[in-house]
């Protein structure tokens, strides 16, 4: 069973993380452990259709974001890694500078030293220095940083087009191999060697 960690902070953008949810449900060897923060629920509430119940209700495991003693907490833990999706820059500034004040910040800062993968969906626009700047230190600490930028050679048709390819290209960092994924080129046939 492969165990990775899903965290949905208050950046605009909650439909990433809930999805991310919603399609790992669908493989049999992944176990999920959620992290929701009180922002994420309050954006939700903007942004989708769902209550909070049905959102807290989607992860194999939940976790208060306060405890920064659960079982997440610890590098003898083991999970894949991370993705929190949406990343706020609040979340992104603790991550750089290790400042590990609730649970999301601190399985994050675990999951690095333990050299696991985690992924960051930063979701702001338009940058200043400042962001810059804690992107590049997130990345110096081993985060990858993946703004969810939408992929167009996929021909999105909807909003939901567009969220599955970002969500599931992030997932391919995980080695989590989605159908909802278009590749680029990988139905066109190869050229015969010359």
């Amino acid at each position: 069973m492969r165990r990775i960690i899903i965290a949905i902070t208050g950046a605009s953008g909650v439909i990433y993380g809930v999805r991310a949810l919603q399609l790992l449900r669908d493989i049999a060897d992944v176990e999920t452990h959620a992290i929701i923060s009180p922002a994420a629920l309050r954006t939700a509430t903007d942004e989708i259709d769902m209550s909070a119940e049905e959102i807290r209700g989607l992860g194999d495991k939940l976790y208060n974001y306060r405890d920064i003693g659960a079982a997440i907490s610890s590098g003898s833990f083991r999970t894949a890694g991370m993705l929190i999706a949406p990343c706020s820059v609040k979340t992104l500034s603790g991550i750089a500078n290790s400042y590990n004040d609730e649970l999301i910040v601190r399985a994050a800062d675990v999951s690095l030293k333990e050299r696991r993968r985690v992924v960051l969906l930063f979701r702001e626009t338009p940058l200043h220095a400042g962001h810059i700047a804690l992107m590049d230190q997130a990345t110096r600490n081993g985060a990858i940083v993946m703004p969810p930028v939408p992929a167009f050679y996929s021909k999105p048709q909807t909003i939901d087009d567009m969220v599955n390819q970002t969500v599931g290209r992030a997932l391919d960092l995980f080695d989590i191999d989605l159908p909802v994924v278009k590749r680029w080129k990988e139905d066109e046939p190869g050229q015969p060697a010359s």
